[in-house]
C-alpha cells in the first residue's frame, strides 16, 4: 500500500472553490497573481492537499486579516518555504523550540515558524552575504 502524498494533484476548480466557500474565478485571479501554481492536466486545474492548505492561508489573510493581493504577495514573500515540498519548521510542534507567534505556518495550523537564535547562522548561509566575501580584487 503507498503513502499519502500531499502534493499529488487530485481536487478540480469547483471541488476546492466549494471547500473553500468562493467562486471558482477568485481562484484564478489568485492564481493570476502568483499566489498559487495548480498543477494542469489536460488543461485542467487540479490541486493538491498542499495546494488547499496554502489557499485556507490566503483565503485567512484576505478575509480575516483584510489584506489585498499585494499585502498577501508581501506576507508569502517571508515565507521562503512557501513553493517547497517539504518544510521542515512546519512539522516542529516541540513545545521547547522558540517560535514567532506573529508567523503562523501556512501548513500545520497551530504551528508557527521557528525563530533562528543565533542571526549569524542566517548571515552565513546567506547567498547574498557568501557572494560579498567571495569577491576578487
Amino acid at each position: 500500500m503507498s503513502t499519502w502524498d500531499d502534493d499529488k494533484p487530485m481536487l478540480n476548480i469547483g471541488v476546492v472553490a466549494q471547500l473553500l466557500e468562493v467562486h471558482p474565478e477568485t481562484l484564478r485571479i489568485w492564481e493570476k497573481n502568483n499566489l498559487i501554481h495548480p498543477a494542469r492536466k489536460n488543461k485542467q486545474r487540479l490541486y493538491s492537499n498542499n495546494d488547499l492548505k496554502r489557499l485556507k492561508f490566503i483565503h485567512n489573510l484576505i478575509n480575516v486579516k483584510g489584506l489585498n493581493i499585494a499585502g498577501v504577495q508581501q506576507v508569502l514573500a517571508m515565507y521562503s518555504c512557501w513553493k517547497t515540498k517539504s518544510c521542515q519548521d512546519s512539522q516542529i510542534r516541540n513545545k521547547s523550540q522558540v517560535v514567532n507567534k506573529s508567523k503562523p505556518c501556512w501548513k500545520e495550523e497551530e504551528s508557527y515558524c521557528i525563530v533562528i537564535q543565533d542571526q549569524a547562522d542566517l548571515c552565513n548561509n546567506c547567498k547574498y552575504y557568501k557572494n560579498s566575501y567571495e569577491t576578487t580584487d
